[in-house]
């Protein structure tokens, strides 16, 4: 009889966890790419980190760039506002690109270039193009959003999501799909590669390294490479920190010549 009795409850053990396990995946794609956008890019009510970004040509020669981001959201997975101001090298100095992520129209982005004085809006056409000289893009550093795509849920592993992705205005994108690796316990991309028209694969990003701060897994070091080029940049983060209280009027116009110097220097 306690046999019996063991064997029931361990059967009921394994029922139990097998369908706690299949709970836990998820199913609607719309929602599963709705929380990955929101772990890349909506940690926290607001952010701050220092980037040291290293950018490879196809020859291996070495360029280095290096920059403070401040992010403020105005709701979670909706409208936000980033700030990028760079501080080497000497070329780069000061120059500050901003942007403003609007849901229901085109995001809203400026460039400072110092040497000129010049404040360059950058049109919703130039957002695929590389970031200060970079195999980034200036959508990597702000995001993409997410219903700008059509989304399919190809593969759910052990480990990951597996998403297929389609623009749905081919006139603006310089690829026809992308897919996505969604770790399924973080819910960060940790890698996407994008697809030409005859279906191959031509750049890839990847996460490098994710460690928690604050309570949030957050990305410190990801890769863009080229695949046609053999180019890559590398972006390493770090003294990364999160609701400090940047305030909304940090993210304006006058703040592209004259920077918020308080808000961009290193915490002690």
């Amino acid at each position: 009889m306690h046999s019996l009795l063991r064997k029931m409850a361990a059967t009921t053990l394994s029922a139990f966890f097998s369908l706690t396990t299949l709970a836990a995946d998820m199913t609607d794609v719309d929602d599963i790419v709705r929380q990955a956008n929101i772990a890349s890019y909506y940690q926290g009510n607001d952010g701050r980190s220092e980037v040291r970004m290293t950018i490879t040509d196809g020859q291996g020669r070495e360029q280095q760039r290096q920059f403070t981001i401040l992010r403020l959201n105005e709701e979670e997975g909706g409208r936000q506002h980033f700030y990028v101001a760079f501080s080497r090298p000497a070329d780069v100095r000061d120059t500050v690109f901003m942007v403003t992520k609007n849901i229901d129209r085109d995001d809203d982005r400026w460039l400072y270039l110092p040497g000129l004085d010049l404040v360059r809006r950058i049109s919703a056409g130039d957002k695929r193009t590389s970031f200060v000289g970079s195999h980034f893009f200036y959508e990597d550093v702000s995001g993409r959003q997410p219903t700008e795509d059509n989304h399919v849920l190809t593969e759910t592993t052990a480990e990951h999501y597996v998403v297929d992705s389609t623009p749905k205005d081919t006139s603006t994108a310089d690829f026809s799909s992308y897919r996505v690796w969604i770790n399924k316990t973080h819910l960060l991309p940790e890698k996407i590669e994008y697809a030409d028209a005859q279906g191959e694969v031509y750049r890839r990003v990847e996460v490098l390294a994710v460690e928690e701060v604050q309570g949030f897994p957050t990305v410190m070091r990801s890769q863009v490479s080229d695949l046609r080029s053999g180019g890559h940049t590398v972006m390493e983060f770090g003294f990364v920190s999160y609701d400090i209280s940047l305030p909304e009027d940090l993210f304006s116009e006058r703040s592209l010549r004259r920077q918020p110097r308080d808000w961009l220097r290193r915490p002690e």
